[in-house]
């Protein structure tokens, strides 16, 4: 079974993004944008990592359970 990285590749990026964007945006003196760009970056990773789990729990239900 291979693994897949693109995921943890994926959320490394929309970390290294949602940084940058707040920087920029706190610099800018706009610090209620660069709070909303965080959460909403957190948001997106949550929701990413949600279905992950839920993908990993399927996989373990069906290795034990024998449905296919």
């Amino acid at each position: 079974m291979p693994y897949n990285v693109d995921a943890i590749f994926q959320i490394a990026g929309i970390g290294i993004i949602v940084a940058m964007m707040h920087t920029v945006l706190k610099q800018m003196g706009k610090e209620d944008y660069a709070h909303w760009v965080t959460l909403i970056g957190f948001i997106v990773v949550l929701f990413m990592v949600v279905m992950l789990v839920q993908d990993l729990f399927q996989t373990i239900k069906n290795v034990f359970l024998f449905h296919a």
